[in-house]
């Protein structure tokens, strides 16, 4: 189903992809239960199924999906004492820049949304650091064309494992006014102030890695990959794309990055808000089934627990790099369903059967 509005290389809205879903949901008339909470999953004792304890009351279900994803629960580090006099929040907390107190905001975490809200806090007029990571720096578009088809016509959504280190890379790119190309110099060449990778904190005092100018370097090296790998195709395939040299445009280092932070004095800076970007963490407490391993990690393969009957969805790399995006999914959802209607073919002769007469 395509989006009535936005074109194939355009950016939907929050808005947009809410509609999408709604008007998704209406197609295939799923029977959706919104604002109903899944309190308790567990097995039925002496007969087949599950019992589902809900906040609008118990399901009986003979199998149950677990789609949800992994951004459950953020995380913030224990580093910055709550008493610290500081505010602190998680980026999923974050809303606007009027919500916070006056001062300067360290945003910690430089993937998407850290990215984004370090850049919208600074076009208000607040001074910002922004803690950089290990990250990768793709393109929103290239010669015409969104970055997500590119990853589509390079076979990247399709990757089946990730390379060494790669599993839970950052990626760095922005929405924000239609959608942008992330560029850390040129932000800071605006006013932003880079640092490091976040590591302790004491009296007062944030430190950081020295790994800021080669973390941008990284970054760098998988926008270069990238670009490189799409010029070879549309070159292979003959296709009619304009040339964009200005994409690798790289700035030079500005001050931040040649002669880096590596501690700062929260007050002496005037911080009054730490944002942490710092992601999330998942939260399968409510599923009390023999399905997971000791460190509480689904045991499945292409989202079919080793608990009969239990069924998952949306994990990164469930069985390729698409599987935890809306795009991506699926492939995983078709496979579980395929499954499940195996399941209920069995149980249905089953029933049929014990219906049979006997021969005499």
């Amino acid at each position: 189903m395509e989006f009535p509005v936005t074109g194939p290389d355009g950016f939907p809205s929050k808005e947009e992809v809410a509609d999408y879903f709604v008007a998704y949901a209406k197609q295939i008339n799923a029977p959706i239960r919104c604002g109903v909470e899944v309190k308790l999953v567990q097995r039925n004792v002496g007969r087949p199924g599950f019992r589902v304890e809900t906040s609008d009351g118990v399901i009986e279900a003979n199998s149950v999906v677990a789609a949800t994803g992994p951004f459950q629960v953020p995380v913030i580090p224990p580093l910055v004492p709550a008493d610290s006099g500081i505010l602190q929040i998680h980026s999923s907390a974050y809303r606007n820049p009027a919500q916070l107190p006056k001062g300067a905001v360290l945003v910690v975490g430089a993937g998407s949304s850290g990215v984004q809200i370090a850049d919208e806090l600074l076009r208000a007029g607040r001074r910002v650091y922004l803690s950089v990571g290990p990250h990768d720096r793709p393109p929103r578009a290239y010669r015409g064309r969104d970055f997500c088809w590119w990853l589509g016509v390079l076979g990247k959504w399709d990757a089946e494992t990730p390379g060494p280190g790669t599993e839970h890379v950052t990626i760095a790119v922005s929405g924000a006014r239609g959608g942008e190309t992330i560029a850390f110099r040129r932000l800071a060449a605006q006013g932003l102030t880079l640092v490091g990778m976040t590591k302790t904190y004491k009296d007062g005092v944030m430190s950081f890695a020295p790994d800021l100018a080669r973390n941008i370097a990284r970054g760098d090296a998988s926008l270069m990959s990238l670009l490189d790998e799409a010029d070879a195709y549309v070159a292979r395939n003959g296709l009619d794309l304009p040339e964009e040299p200005s994409a690798r445009r790289i700035d030079p280092d500005p001050e931040c990055v040649a002669n880096p932070i590596l501690e700062l004095d929260l007050a002496g800076a005037g911080i009054a808000t730490i944002i942490w970007a710092t992601g999330f963490a998942v939260d399968y407490s409510w599923l009390k089934v023999d399905a997971f391993d000791e460190r509480g990690r689904p045991r499945h393969h292409r989202g079919v627990s080793t608990e009969p009957g239990i069924y998952f969805l949306g994990m990164p790399w469930q069985s390729r790099r698409g599987s935890s995006f809306i795009w991506g999914v699926w492939h995983d959802a078709k496979h579980v369903a395929d499954r499940i209607s195996t399941q209920r073919k069995y149980l249905a002769y089953h029933a049929a059967a014990k219906r049979e007469p006997v021969d005499a």
